[in-house]
């Protein structure tokens, strides 16, 4: 195999394993609430609406959207830096056309930030 085929796989294959490890521990976390709720529950312990809200998702920032977008648009203006400082001409445009996903994403969080809800906790 193509040693220049390895780069972007071992890239590739590292998010996939940080995103999945990311998915189990949550589920992990999910089933762990849902099992204390079956034990209280057996026991005979009435569980008040306060203690259910207490065990489920954590109550998000308000500024949860702006957080995100900020970070991803940290995240593009961190790749297009890369292009630039990279000599190769061919490279500056493909990492600004990568750049480019996390910028909108973080454009469309920052506005969803803008124009959402804001009676949320």
């Amino acid at each position: 195999m193509n040693e220049d085929v390895y780069i972007p796989m071992v890239l590739f294959g590292s998010m996939t394993v940080i995103f999945v490890a990311w998915q189990y521990y949550r589920f992990r976390s999910r089933l762990e609430t849902q099992h204390t709720f079956r034990l209280a529950l057996e026991k005979g312990s009435e569980l008040s609406p306060e203690f259910i809200k207490q065990l489920g998702e954590p109550a998000r920032n308000k500024d949860h959207d702006l957080r995100r977008g900020l970070v991803a648009l940290a995240f593009a203006l961190g790749f297009a830096t890369l292009g630039a400082a990279i000599p190769d001409p061919e490279a500056t445009p493909v990492t600004l056309g990568v750049a480019a996903f996390p910028f909108f994403i973080g454009i469309a969080f920052i506005i969803m930030h803008r124009f959402g809800n804001k009676n949320e906790s």
